[in-house]
């Protein structure tokens, strides 16, 4: 399978319907979904996650479709895997530094752990 990349910086926004005992209200004065972040895939997908569980159904995320994982209108299921794909990604291309790109201050907290001193030392 070749290379499927997802451009988690792709404009996106995040939109709620209007509900009523945490069901949809089809009957409310504007029944269609009202915006809630007109960002990035990322910022949307974000936004998203923070929400409860027993409520993400009442949500949906419209972006640029990306073939073949990503359509352009994405479900609360979708999202959530959406949401594992990139964290999982994240993780595995997470960048190794040295030393030198930390700073010395990280240098200086480690030694300050190593001699268990309550006082920073600059």
């Amino acid at each position: 399978m070749a290379d499927v990349q997802i451009d988690f910086d792709a404009p996106a926004v995040l939109k709620k319907w209007p509900s009523l005992n945490s069901q949809r209200f089809q009957q409310a004065r504007h029944p269609s979904a009202y915006l809630l972040v007109d960002g990035t895939l990322d910022e949307c997908i974000r936004e998203f996650m923070t929400k409860p569980a027993s409520q993400r159904h009442l949500y949906e995320i419209h972006t640029a479709p990306q073939q073949p994982l990503v359509s352009a209108l994405l479900s609360p299921e979708h999202i959530v895997e959406l949401a594992r794909l990139r964290d999982s990604c994240r993780e595995y291309t997470a960048p190794v530094r040295s030393r030198r790109e930390l700073g010395p201050w990280r240098f200086r907290v480690k030694k300050m752990r190593q001699n268990k001193s309550l006082e920073p030392r600059f």
